[in-house]
């Protein structure tokens, strides 16, 4: 039996890697990759350089603010609107002074009258000053609420800003550092102070990001901790989780595909005279383990030679690639024995599609709590789904590879309740493609599919 589940291996590896589709799958991540950086890097300066209107309605005393804004947008139109070469690659802003309302109820109107200029295309947005952003904030707490028309205290201390489309954010946050330096400044020249001293004294005290210090025993001293990557530490476990899922998924689903059309054909009959049901169901998904084992380790040692060529190898050490290649492994068996039993428990792939549904939502449970993952990689959460066996393949190499990395007994301990759930999947899958490879007619459901299991 043991021979004819190697040959059946064999053959669907051969079969899978000989295809286009095997050649497609192996260059489409990494043509996917650089077509992205591809496209970003030509669309970089593919921006839009027409000038920006905004109407500016400064209600402080003086319409002092208005005065300090206009000098920094003169500022910015002559110092930042060009890169080295002399090609403009920022838009001009153009501020309008509109004269503020004397009562809240011509201000109201007043803003309906900007509103509909700039659903006109006449202006980009509108920046209401109010008239106290001079005074300091007081604590969210001791704010005034008002019912009614009374504006609101807040609003007074702030500046409004209205836009048909809130997407872009350059605007906003020129707009927030311009009037906020223009009303510091106000600020400190109406106490006396300067605002190098002021700066110099709020300012914030770095934090320097480190890893942890380990024990060198070739050079029998102690290295500190190097800089922390904050860019590195989240898109490495985000992009293994990433290939975790898609080398699952890519290994398991021509299964489903492949058990359809050989029952529906009625192929599986002329198979199961030479071979029994479970060796038959046990060659396909460990030639498929094999298909996806190639992908993942051609994937991931190109990633490794990524790394080592940028310095970042600290990230993504040997010790974390080889558990995803076990992770991976049990995941594809876990996975592809669900595939297979719903492919021969369905006559068409309508059916077989409906049947799916409530893998598919198993299976993409951890990527719904992958940022908690990461955030607290050693939380409660974190270390329970990632014990759960349909979880701890994704979840797992996600937090192993994140520092400081984890006790070991926890990526075993996941080991074993994926092989256990793993055992328990191929048994019934095998009842299941046992009888339901045979069955014509109408598809099963999930109750026939129990009694498949429970009574053989």
């Amino acid at each position: 039996m043991l021979r004819k589940i190697l040959v059946i291996a064999l053959r669907e590896y051969n079969a899978a890697v000989r295809t286009k589709a095997f050649v497609v799958s192996l260059v489409f991540l990494p043509v996917l990759m650089l077509g992205s950086f591809t496209v970003q890097a030509l669309l970089r300066d593919k921006v839009d350089t027409s000038a920006k209107h905004f109407a500016v309605i400064d209600r402080t005393e003086g319409e002092g603010v208005l005065a300090a804004l206009q000098a920094a947008t003169r500022q910015r139109n002559e110092t930042e609107l060009r890169d080295p070469s002399g090609k403009q690659v920022k838009p001009e802003y153009v501020l309008e002074r509109v004269a503020p309302a004397d009562s809240e109820e011509a201000q109201q109107a007043l803003r309906l009258e900007q509103s509909e200029r700039v659903r006109r295309g006449e202006l980009d947005g509108i920046i209401e000053i109010g008239p106290d952003v001079d005074e300091a904030a007081p604590p969210a707490a001791d704010l005034p609420r008002f019912d009614g028309p009374e504006p609101n205290f807040e609003e007074r201390l702030s500046v409004r800003f209205q836009a048909h489309s809130h997407t872009a954010h350059e605007f906003p946050e020129w707009l927030r550092h311009s009037v906020s330096a223009a009303v510091k400044e106000r600020r400190c020249r109406r106490l006396g102070l300067s605002v190098a001293q002021v700066d110099q004294t709020v300012r914030q005290v770095p934090i320097l990001e480190r890893g942890l210090s380990i024990w060198d025993p070739h050079e029998q001293k102690i290295r500190d901790g190097g800089e922390v990557n904050r860019m590195a530490s989240f898109l490495l476990p985000t992009g293994l989780v990433m290939l975790m899922f898609m080398m699952i998924f890519v290994g398991a689903s021509p299964l489903l595909q492949g058990v359809l059309e050989e029952k529906t054909q009625r192929i599986a009959e002329v198979l199961l005279g030479s071979v029994r049901p479970f060796p038959l169901m046990l060659g396909k998904l460990l030639g498929t383990v094999g298909v996806a084992t190639t992908l993942g380790a051609v994937y991931l040692g190109g990633a490794y030679l990524g790394a080592r060529h940028y310095g970042l190898t600290e990230y993504i050490s040997p010790q974390v690639m080889a558990w995803f290649l076990v992770y991976q492994t049990l995941g594809v068996l876990l996975f592809g024995s669900l595939f297979i039993a719903v492919g021969s428990a369905c006559t068409s792939a309508q059916e077989a599609q409906t049947l799916l549904m409530p893998v598919m939502v198993v299976a993409m449970i951890p990527l719904f709590v992958l940022v908690n993952v990461i955030t607290e990689p050693n939380g409660a959460l974190a270390t329970g789904l990632s014990l759960f066996p349909t979880a701890a393949p994704t979840l797992m190499v996600a937090r192993l590879a994140l520092s400081p990395g984890l006790p070991m007994w926890q990526p075993l301990l996941g080991v074993v309740s994926v092989l256990l759930a793993t055992l328990a999947c191929v048994w019934a899958a095998g009842r299941i493609f046992r009888v339901g490879l045979l069955a014509q007619g109408q598809g099963a459901g999930f109750r026939d599919m129990m009694r498949w299991v429970w009574r053989g």
